[in-house]
């Protein structure tokens, strides 16, 4: 990944576990990632996310889930639809990084050293670890339901409103 990536554009920060899915996701070395409580799917809530981007061909992706440094970024990536995969442009943990000082982070921190370093014009959070949130960036962080994600009540059209908003200030 160039070090400028995203530099100007229009980022989201994409958490998986209570975004795109339940957030009670498990490993087993056969099995694979699964989520344990039963009635829910991984990723079940991918096309809401697909169409919700779909008026905002400009946005790109950012990987702020665990999965990244679990799996790995290419394997994490894999797991998308073909339509988000496109829009991905890096994670905010690489490998050259030190995990442990990482980890210890709250995802807000986390997430904020990624835009100091990419400078995207404009970006929001979709996740629901709002634990840590520096609060001076509360604003750009929507704290989903970890049960629901992004299927809860208002969740996706506030995402439509803050990247109508983002358009709009780039026109």
């Amino acid at each position: 990944m160039k070090a400028a990536e995203g530099k100007g554009d229009v980022v989201l920060y994409l958490d998986y576990d209570g975004v795109l899915h339940h957030e009670d996701v498990w490993w087993h070395p056969r099995r694979g990632a699964y989520i344990r409580t039963p009635g829910y799917a991984l990723f079940e809530h991918m096309p809401l996310l697909e169409a919700a981007l779909e008026p905002f061909p400009d946005v790109r992706i950012v990987l702020s889930t665990s999965w990244v440094r679990v799996r790995r970024f290419s394997r994490s990536v894999k797991r998308l639809s073909p339509a988000l995969r496109e829009r991905v442009i890096g994670a905010t943990f690489h490998t050259r990084m030190n995990e442990k000082a990482f980890t210890d982070l709250p995802r807000g921190v986390q997430i904020l050293g990624d835009v100091s370093r990419r400078q995207p014009r404009h970006w929001v959070a979709l996740d629901d670890d709002a634990e840590g949130w520096p609060e001076a960036y509360r604003s750009d962080l929507i704290h989903t339901d970890e049960v629901l994600g992004i299927s809860a009540p208002g969740t996706i059209q506030e995402l439509r409103k803050r990247l109508a908003a983002f358009a709009a200030c780039s026109s």
